[in-house]
């Protein structure tokens, strides 16, 4: 029997999402969320989605989950039921996604030992992601020491970026001393997206150049010329960038400075303020773009504004990648906004029609699971809009890198 499926982990502070692929046919057996890891009211949603198990559908278990390695035996045991186990000769590999990776990892990498004092070494540049994702590489290599363990990297698209613009203009040795460059983030669904941009438009990955905007409650944008990132909004962070949920994306640095020196900010508070109470949240009350939206539909002022604001930063980094490209084939939009706002889609391509941007009005309000083009058959540029698939693209990477 050939070993055909990778378990696909993906560890936060107090939640674990998993999904258990079969890579013959890039099938999903079953998929689900532990959440609330640590507390009384911890949740464990399982749903097989083949085999024996999928007729009875999802299922649920409530109560105290004490900490990761019982979180992921708990998964163990829902998969266990369903005949696919973690024990099960077909498993090739478990997936693990590692938000940071930075300049050492550059590809997806079989964790040893060596492997995973370096992803530790690298909390400081991820202190809320890449603790939580040890933590699972730790507990899934006790429960299944001898089958390879992939980390897969949401920096390592963005690595080709080349030197002059993965570098910021200070001080070299500083930069140098406390590794102060940009990495970008998302990587996996950019990779993933600017593919599956290319065979929509049936053509080689390598001829085309696609900017994709990856529009969830985190946000950013990438330019991939021939299947290679060359630019990405964001940076040493995930605050960079796009106007995001509750990120504010770029502001000027000299914004710190004022808040430590006029407001009395502490770090922390800063750090707070731009990260988790900024972007929509901080403009208008909502990180919810829906609600904006709604908000804005009625009138709403703060909403409108805020609304604005997201947009035009949208524009500004269309017309930036566009520049850097060169040529542009597709504009992809994907992730939560991206897939299902079409009033995001429609404002954000609204006026670039000097660049080869329009839209068809009846296929962008068209709500649909499947890849599909969105623009006007006149426009010279593609406007596409691709669903990612972040959990695929860790497998399809862990399972080629286990099996060359």
């Amino acid at each position: 029997m050939t070993a055909s499926r990778v378990l696909v982990l993906n560890s936060g502070s107090s939640s674990v999402k998993y999904q258990l692929l079969d890579m013959v046919d890039r099938s999903r057996l079953a998929a689900g969320l532990v959440e609330r890891i640590g507390e009384e009211t911890s949740r464990l949603v399982h749903e097989p989605l083949a085999g024996p198990g999928a007729a009875a559908g999802r299922r649920e278990q409530l109560g105290p989950i004490a900490d990761h390695g019982a979180a992921l035996k708990a998964v163990a045991a829902e998969l266990a039921a369903d005949g696919m186990g973690l024990d099960s000769p077909e498993l090739a590999a478990v997936g693990h996604r590692v938000v940071h990776g930075g300049t050492r990892f550059t590809r997806p990498t079989v964790i040893d030992d060596e492997v995973l004092a370096e992803i530790r070494s690298l909390i400081p540049l991820a202190p809320l992601h890449n603790p939580a994702n040890v933590t699972g590489i730790e507990v899934a290599r006790t429960l299944r020491a001898d089958i390879p363990q992939v980390a897969v990297f949401d920096t390592a698209f963005h690595a080709t970026m080349p030197e002059y613009v993965a570098r910021y203009a200070i001080d070299a040795a500083t930069a140098d001393a406390y590794s102060i460059r940009r990495y970008g983030f998302h990587g996996t669904s950019h990779a993933y997206v600017s593919r599956e941009t290319a065979r929509l438009l049936g053509r080689a990955v390598e001829d085309v150049n696609v900017i994709v905007l990856h529009l969830g409650n985190g946000a950013s944008a990438s330019a991939v010329r021939g299947g290679v990132c060359v630019e990405t909004s964001m940076g040493l962070t995930p605050l960079e960038g796009l106007v995001m949920g509750t990120r504010s994306g770029d502001v000027d640095p000299a914004v710190v400075f004022h808040l430590a020196r006029v407001g009395g900010f502490s770090v922390d508070e800063i750090d707070s303020l731009l990260n988790k109470k900024s972007g929509l949240l901080g403009m208008c009350g909502d990180n919810d773009m829906r609600e904006v939206l709604r908000r804005a539909g009625e009138g709403d002022e703060a909403a409108s504004l805020a609304f604005a604001a997201y947009v035009h930063r949208l524009k500004k980094y269309i017309g930036a990648y566009s520049a850097v490209l060169g040529r542009v084939d597709a504009v992809t939009f994907t992730a939560g906004v991206g897939e299902n706002a079409h009033q995001v889609r429609e404002a954000a391509i609204d006026g670039l029609a000097a660049l080869g941007l329009e839209l068809d009005p009846r296929a962008n309000a068209e709500r649909s699971a499947e890849p599909r083009l969105v623009s006007a058959e006149q426009a010279r540029v593609a406007v596409a809009v691709v669903p990612t698939d972040e959990e695929l693209e860790i497998a399809t990477q862990a399972y080629a890198l286990v099996t060359r």
